[in-house]
C-alpha cells in the first residue's frame, strides 16, 4: 500500500529517470567521494575472523529494498526483500522521490525481518555492508544513512560496496569460480564486460554507448503493449518478451544488429530498439491496429528482438574472449565466464552464453535467478569477500568520509587498448546459435 506521502508525490508532475546503474536516474550525486579499496589492518577485525563472521548487507541502489545476513561460509542466515517493480512499471520508469519514500518506509522493517529470521540481534553481526555506489542518489542515501546509524548504535564496522562489483562476485557464493575470470554484467541500466582479477580489482573491456539490454526489452515491451495481455500484466518487460518469444519465430523480422564493424567490446542497444519500433509501426499499419489492440504476430516480433539482442551480446563477448586469450589475462586451463545482472535471468540469453563459451573453451557460470536481480544477499556476500580480504572495513567512529556516488566506473578502463588491438570476433553461426538457444534442457 502507498502511504499518503507517496500518494502526494504521485499526484505531482514526476517524470521517470534513467539510473546510471539500472537505467533509472540522471541526477548527479552531491558528492564526488570515491572510497577506494584499502587494506584494513588485521588487528582491527574481531576474533570472529577465525570462525564464521556474520555480515549484514543492505541494498537500496534503485527500487529494491534488500537486507540479508550471511556468514563467511556463504550461508544465508536471514533475508528480506521489498520490491517496487510493479508500482513503477505503471509509470514507464522509476520515480526517484517515490523510490526513496518507499525505501524509507521499508528499510527498518526489512532489517528487522532479516534479523528475526536469523534469530539474531545487531550485536551478533560482525560488520555492516551497504551499497554506496553507483545508483539513484536518493535511494543510495536511504541505505547508507540507515547503515551508518546501525553501525554507530551497535559499534560495528561498515563496509561500502560497489553495486557492480557485488553483481560480479555473487556467483562465488554458490560456485567455485576462482580469480581471474571474465564477467558479463547485463541489466536494465548496464551492459559491460570486464576481467575480475580480485575482490576489488577489475579491468573494464567494454560498456554500453547508450541503452542497456534490459532497458531495450522494457521499452519494446511497452511499445508492443504486452501489459494489455492478461498473462503479462504482472511481468517485467524482459520477462514478458522472453515468454512471448518462446512461441515465436526469431528469424521473422531482420532486426538491425549494431556495431558489426566496430573492433571493440562495447555495446549499443538503441539501434535494436529503434529497428524494432519501425517494424512495429509497419505491422500495426498492415494489420489496422488501433488503441490498446495488440499485434497478432507479437510473438514473432518478441522472438526477433530477443535474438538481435542475444547475437549482439554474443559477438561482443566473443571478441572479449579473443582479447583475453591474446593477452593471457586468464589461465588457459581455467577460463571462466560469469554472467550476472537482471538480464542474466533470461534463459535464452543464458543458453547463448553457454554456446559461445563452449566454442571458445570457457566454462560459463550464471547465478540462480534470485541472486541475479538486486538483493541484500549479493551486498552481504561482497561484504564477506572484503571482510576475508581485509578491504574497506571502516570503524564505526570513522564513517564521515563515506558518501554516495551516483556514477562510478568499474575498475581500470582499458577499452582503448581493446580498440587498438584490433581483435577480430570469432565467427557466430546464427543457425547453430538459434538451435542451441531453443534447447530448453541445456544449462
Amino acid at each position: 500500500m502507498i502511504t499518503s506521502r507517496c500518494a502526494l508525490r504521485l499526484r505531482g508532475l514526476l517524470q521517470p529517470f534513467s539510473c546510471p546503474c539500472h537505467g533509472l536516474s540522471k541526477i548527479e550525486s552531491r558528492s564526488s567521494a570515491n572510497p577506494q579499496a584499502t587494506k584494513t589492518p588485521a588487528t582491527f577485525r574481531s576474533a570472529s575472523t577465525e570462525s564464521k563472521a556474520k555480515i549484514f548487507g543492505i541494498e537500496t541502489s534503485c527500487d529494491d529494498t534488500g537486507v540479508a545476513i550471511l556468514d563467511t561460509a556463504g550461508h544465508i542466515l536471514g533475508e528480506s526483500l521489498f520490491s517496487q517493480q510493479e508500482l513503477h512499471s505503471d509509470f514507464g520508469g522509476i520515480i526517484p522521490p517515490l523510490a526513496r519514500d518507499l525505501h524509507l518506509e521499508n528499510i527498518q522493517r526489512a532489517s528487522d525481518i532479516a534479523l528475526e529470521k536469523a534469530n539474531m540481534t545487531l550485536q551478533d553481526v560482525d560488520a555492516i555492508a551497504v551499497t554506496n555506489r553507483p545508483g539513484l542518489p536518493l535511494s543510495l542515501l536511504v541505505g547508507l544513512n540507515h547503515a551508518k546509524r546501525l553501525a554507530a548504535s551497535a559499534k560495528k564496522p561498515l563496509i561500502p560496496i560497489h553495486h557492480m562489483e557485488a553483481h560480479a562476485l555473487t556467483v562465488r557464493m554458490v560456485e567455485k569460480v576462482e580469480f581471474p575470470f571474465l564477467v558479463l554484467l547485463i541489466s536494465g541500466g548496464h551492459s559491460l564486460v570486464a576481467v575480475a582479477q580480485d575482490v576489488s580489482k577489475f579491468l573494464l573491456l567494454g560498456s554500453t554507448f547508450d541503452d542497456a539490454p534490459g532497458e531495450a526489452f522494457d521499452k519494446v515491451a511497452r511499445r508492443l503493449k504486452l501489459r494489455n495481455l492478461e498473462e503479462f500484466t504482472s511481468m517485467s518487460g524482459g520477462q514478458a518478451i522472453e515468454t512471448a518469444a518462446s512461441r515465436g519465430d526469431p528469424t521473422a523480422f531482420p532486426i538491425a544488429e549494431p556495431l558489426l564493424h566496430n573492433k571493440d567490446c562495447n555495446f549499443s542497444f538503441a539501434g535494436i530498439k529503434n529497428s524494432a519500433r519501425s517494424f512495429i509501426i509497419q505491422e500495426e499499419e498492415k494489420h489496422g491496429i488501433e488503441g490498446d489492440e495488440v499485434l497478432p504476430n507479437v510473438n514473432d516480433l518478441c522472438a526477433s528482438v530477443q535474438l538481435a539482442i542475444t547475437k549482439h551480446l554474443c559477438r561482443r563477448v566473443g571478441r572479449a574472449m579473443e582479447f583475453v586469450d591474446r593477452n593471457n589475462l586468464l589461465p588457459n586451463d581455467r577460463k571462466s565466464l560469469v554472467v550476472s545482472g537482471g538480464v542474466a535471468c533470461n534463459g535464452y540469453i543464458g543458453r547463448a552464453m553457454h554456446y559461445v563459451g563452449s566454442r571458445c573453451g570457457y566454462n560459463v557460470f550464471i547465478p540462480p535467478r534470485n541472486l541475479c536481480t538486486d538483493n541484500g544477499v549479493m551486498i552481504a556476500w561482497n561484504g564477506v569477500e572484503k571482510w576475508k580480504a581485509g578491504l574497506d572495513i571502516h570503524p564505526h567512529d570513522s564513517l564521515g568520509s563515506i558518501d554516495i556516488e551516483s556514477k562510478c566506473p568499474l575498475g581500470k578502463d582499458i577499452r582503448a587498448e581493446v580498440v587498438s588491438s584490433c581483435v577480430r570476433a570469432p565467427p557466430l553461426p546464427v543457425k547453430e546459435l538459434v538451435d542451441a538457444c531453443n534447447l530448453k534442457n541445456c544449462p
